[in-house]
């Protein structure tokens, strides 16, 4: 049987009134980078938060190597980025780093983390004058520092710039590359796309999709058609459009379920088009999908 570093096994958390996880369960077995995705309120970081320890559930378990989160020692090999980091703001990022480093057995050498994250020139300035995007590089540093086996990335690259955002990804994909395992949310969906094999959707507090990146989008079944009309208003009213949305230089982007029973009613309405392309759904558009149905089903 494969060893689990992280589960969760019927799990359900409230807040009050608020129902934040329903009855959720989800394994990470060694070696997977798994890409979290869900709007805000869909129960991500108390997903997270449970796996740090930080909380306990109402009902179900959540183990982490096998045990209790909530127990330090169980927590040894975990490598963590919350949203919010606090740093000490006196203290320089080199010696920030060499104090974390300091309480592990064989540690990333600093100049290597430094290096890696593009924080090198910086490692002579206190924390507290350090830039947004700074930080967060900073924190997935002081994530990596102490070899984990498992990375979890809680919106690892807000705030970064592009070329900033590209550095840590090569940083996490080496980090897999090596035998690592990892767990990311993010609201960039080219960050998922990116770093993910597999993607779990969540919405309203339960789970809506767990499966690979293909094939979470080709759950959805969407499909893209796009031409140039000079009469958008008639294609609009054609039968099987889910949403219409006008570009200029009279082009028109469809979204259908079914391109081929549009493709016949379309040419059979002899209404003019040129350009005619079908392509599948990206995976923005399969989250958009999945989690505006989680926000109409009416819950058992």
């Amino acid at each position: 049987m494969t060893e689990m570093l992280a589960r969760w096994r019927g799990v359900t958390r409230r807040y009050g009134d608020v129902l934040a996880l329903d009855d959720v369960s989800l394994d990470v077995p060694p070696g997977q980078v798994l890409g979290l995705l869900g709007p805000n309120g869909a129960g991500k970081s108390t997903l997270i938060n449970l796996l740090l320890g930080l909380r306990r559930p109402d009902s179900g378990t959540v183990e982490l190597f096998g045990g209790d989160p909530r127990v330090p020692a169980n927590r040894a090999l975990l490598g963590c980025t919350p949203q919010e980091t606090a740093l000490p703001a006196t203290l320089k990022v080199r010696e920030v780093l060499d104090f974390v480093a300091g309480h592990h057995r064989d540690p990333v050498p600093t100049a290597e983390l430094l290096d890696d994250l593009g924080l090198t020139e910086h490692a002579g300035r206190q924390t507290g004058g350090l830039s947004g995007g700074q930080r967060r590089r900073l924190s997935v540093a002081l994530a990596l520092v102490g070899r984990p086996r498992l990375l979890v990335l809680d919106e690892p690259t807000t705030g970064l710039d592009v070329d900033a955002r590209h550095l840590l990804w090569q940083r996490v994909r080496r980090f897999h590359a090596d035998g690592g395992t990892v767990v990311v949310t993010s609201h960039y969906l080219e960050e998922i796309e990116a770093l993910a094999e597999r993607v779990v959707v969540m919405g309203a507090g339960r789970v809506l999709a767990d499966d690979t990146l293909g094939n979470v989008v080709g759950r959805v079944g969407l499909r893209l058609v796009r031409l140039r009309t000079d009469d958008p208003a008639a294609i609009e009213a054609l039968p099987g459009i889910l949403r219409a949305d006008r570009e200029e230089d009279d082009v028109l982007t469809l979204s259908v379920q079914d391109s081929d029973a549009f493709l016949v009613a379309l040419v059979r309405s002899g209404l003019p088009f040129a350009d005619l392309t079908v392509r599948g759904a990206t995976l923005e558009e399969a989250f958009l999908s999945l989690t505006a149905s989680s926000r109409l089903e009416p819950r058992p």
